[in-house]
């Protein structure tokens, strides 16, 4: 079996690439780094670390590599592929949108080709009719109709933490990439076209807006939480973010306000959603992983977005009658992040310093000046400098 993956970064040689593996397939990566795509092509493997209490490093094996400019080779590929998968990041979709019409209008050009399903990894909502319509740009009208019918845009969530690697010095393989054990990958199953196949690790799941909010409101809420936080108290790595009682406190709080919220929004029970709580902060605590509190809070402006983990959180929360007190103060302490080395904290910081807060919250989290949030917000903003958190 072939499939095709488009991203061979941390999500798509760290995790989507060793699940085709494991299931019998020949995966195709598609990306534009010289560097990786060369050596997947000449080397046709690479290794992962997977760290924890009991480490262990496995070859993962039957891959290729292309350019994303080599147009031809992509859509050929996309042609003939059994299942393909997307681990791009949300920006670059829009721009893998051509790669994918034109191997859709290949393939369908036989009307009687298999259906081809493209698991969408990316941290988005709604992900799944953005990448459709995206590619319908791009497709000329006559495969419309197989478009909608036999091509499905699956969304999955993404759980398995990979951290930035660290600069081990010339001798460290460039394709190794270190991972966490954890490897569950569920997906939408209303998103198929045809026979769902089979891939090891995937669960599918029918109520998968539930499942997307659990891992945006809780997972990555929680994650940036700990980071935000973390950074204002000079931590280097989440694990040591987590073993501060202070920064602890505040994500268990903050925490405890979206599962109130998915829970009347999703039928969740409390019980387990605090159990997958209790499981993250475990998988965050592992210190063999290595992971930076830089790496999970970098690019403040997309995670202090409308729908993104913060403020969507807290928004989910008002929807549902619940105050996002800690919500709202963990987004003050994300506002606060002002990492020198990354370029959207240190755009986050100017409109802070020409604007203010409230001048944030209106161009980058998109809260009107006079909302019940920009208020609270406000509030957790006074909350750090009274609690000593900041200057």
């Amino acid at each position: 079996m072939k499939s095709v993956q488009f991203g061979a970064g941390s999500i798509g040689r760290g995790f989507i690439a060793q699940l085709f593996f494991e299931s019998g397939y020949q995966t195709t990566f598609v990306d534009v780094l010289p560097g990786v795509v060369k050596a997947i092509q000449s080397r046709r493997s690479y290794p992962i670390r997977i760290v924890g209490e009991i480490s262990e490093t496995r070859i993962i094996e039957q891959v290729d590599a292309i350019f994303a400019s080599d147009t031809e080779a992509v859509a050929d590929a996309v042609a003939s592929a059994d299942l393909a998968a997307t681990a791009v990041g949300v920006n670059v979709l829009p721009h893998i949108a051509p790669l994918l019409a034109l191997g859709i209008e290949r393939r369908f050009v036989d009307p009687d080709a298999a259906p081809l399903n493209v698991i969408i990894c990316e941290n988005m909502l709604n992900a799944g009719p953005f990448l459709r319509e995206k590619v319908r740009e791009h497709l000329p009208e006559r495969f419309h109709r197989a478009l909608d019918a036999y091509v499905g845009f699956v969304e999955a969530s993404i759980g398995r933490m990979v951290p930035a690697m660290p600069d081990s010095g010339d001798d460290q393989d460039p394709l190794l990439i270190c991972v966490e054990a954890y490897c569950d990958l569920p997906v939408d199953s209303s998103g198929f076209r045809g026979p769902i196949p089979t891939l090891a690790h995937m669960k599918t799941r029918d109520n998968f807006a539930g499942y997307v909010e659990r891992k945006l409101f809780i997972h990555n809420a929680g994650h940036a939480t700990v980071a935000y936080l973390g950074y204002l108290r000079g931590h280097e790595f989440v694990w040591q973010a987590v073993e501060d009682e202070k920064v602890r406190a505040t994500a268990d709080a903050a925490m405890a306000e979206s599962i109130a919220a998915l829970v009347k929004k999703h039928g969740f029970t409390e019980a387990e959603l605090a159990e997958h709580w209790q499981d993250l902060l475990r998988r965050f605590s592992n210190k063999q992983l290595g992971d930076q509190v830089a790496r999970v809070a970098k690019d403040p402006l997309r995670k202090l977005g409308p729908n993104d983990r913060l403020i969507g959180a807290a928004r989910a929360c008002l929807d549902q009658g619940v105050e996002p007190l800690y919500l709202a103060f963990a987004a003050a302490a994300a506002i606060r992040y002002d990492l020198a080395d990354d370029p959207a904290a240190r755009e986050l910081q100017k409109i802070r310093h020409r604007h203010g807060l409230r001048g944030v919250l209106k161009q980058v989290c998109h809260i009107p000046d006079d909302s019940h949030l920009a208020d609270l917000i406000v509030q957790g903003e006074q909350r750090l400098r009274n609690e000593g958190w900041t200057e």
